[in-house]
């Protein structure tokens, strides 16, 4: 029986689409995981790569490559690479934060060990590497090892930022842009390269990739404070529970009072939470409007993301890529 593309969302529309070269990216993951000398490694990977996230970074890099005509294999590895990228940071950040949840499921830093977890992100980064270097494009490599190293710092920035009320819009835009746009632009643009396009056209898929990824993540945010637990494997509040400074809260503490100012640095920078402060909080962010406001700068980027991509070819995967920049935002509709 025919699925009713109606229904569908849009990434799964990709995902059908690029269902032989997932599949494919699949093989090449689990192959890439392997490790003859460490169990613990394809066991603790497994458990996060098979948990059934969107894989939206890879299918970014397949849908690009095929959109630009490309018809060799190198994408298939520069999927991969993005996929173990993305896992590694993911492994790592769940120490970080002390989470014990990801996906739904309990973090792979609470089944097994926070030092399981920061070794096998470790041996992710390396494989990664080792697979981009196999496509033999040096402005490949340098775009995706330039990603890990933002990655790496817009964490940092995050994890002294976070629970600083001196942290502004500007800030948070580089923390996102560096924990999570950064790899989005990167999977995207990489899809054009290795598909010989030209440097106008790779430029856009950058941008293209960019808005995605700050548009993705400020709803996120904002699903945080209002999502369902079901769909994003996370309770509402934690990020308040966790003291991170989103653009929601950043918002509220610009318009905030005397008295609100101080439940903010009470909350989070001093991190002395009482029952009933996320009604509170939740209050204040309703009173400023700053859900409202957020969302729309969400949208905004939504915007910036699809109009990169009118230059580039027309067809079923780019307007299933407009289709995707719409969904990041109508999760939150």
């Amino acid at each position: 029986m025919s699925l009713d593309e109606t229904s569908e969302k849009p990434h799964d529309r990709l995902a059908r689409a690029l269902a032989g070269d997932l599949d494919r990216v699949n093989d090449l993951i689990r192959e890439r995981m392997a490790s003859e000398n460490a169990p613990r490694i394809p066991e603790v990977t497994a458990h996060l790569v098979e948990a059934g996230g969107k894989r939206l970074r890879p299918m970014l890099t397949l849908a690009t490559a095929r959109m630009c005509g490309y018809e060799g294999d190198h994408h298939l590895k520069l999927a991969a690479t993005v996929e173990f990228l993305h896992t590694a940071t993911l492994l790592h950040d769940d120490v970080v934060d002390e989470s014990a949840q990801r996906r739904g499921r309990p973090t792979a830093n609470l089944l097994w060990d926070n030092k399981s977890s920061v070794l096998v992100g470790d041996y992710l980064f390396a494989r990664s590497f080792q697979l981009m270097t196999e496509t033999g494009n040096m402005r490949v490599l340098g775009i995706l090892s330039d990603a890990a190293a933002v990655i790496a710092e817009g964490e940092v920035l995050q994890m002294v930022a976070a629970r600083d009320l001196a942290t502004d819009e500007a800030v948070y835009l580089k923390v996102i842009r560096g924990k999570t746009a950064a790899l989005f632009a990167a999977a995207a643009e990489v899809g054009g390269i290795v598909a010989g396009e030209s440097r106008e056209a790779t430029d856009a898929l950058r941008t293209y990739g960019d808005a995605l990824g700050i548009s993705f993540q400020i709803v996120d945010d904002l699903l945080d404070y209002g999502g369902d637990t079901a769909a994003t494997g996370k309770n509402v509040g934690d990020d308040f529970r966790e003291r991170k400074l989103t653009l929601p809260v950043i918002k509220a503490v610009a318009l905030a009072d005397a008295g609100e100012r101080a439940f903010w640095i009470r909350t989070i920078e001093k991190g002395q939470q009482e029952e009933g402060d996320l009604e509170r909080a939740l209050y204040l962010l309703a009173r400023h409007g700053t859900l409202e406001t957020t969302r729309a700068e969400a949208i905004g980027w939504s915007g910036r993301a699809k109009q990169a991509l009118g230059t580039l070819p027309a067809g079923d995967i780019r307007d299933m890529l407009i289709d995707l920049a719409d969904y990041v935002v109508d999760r939150i509709r």
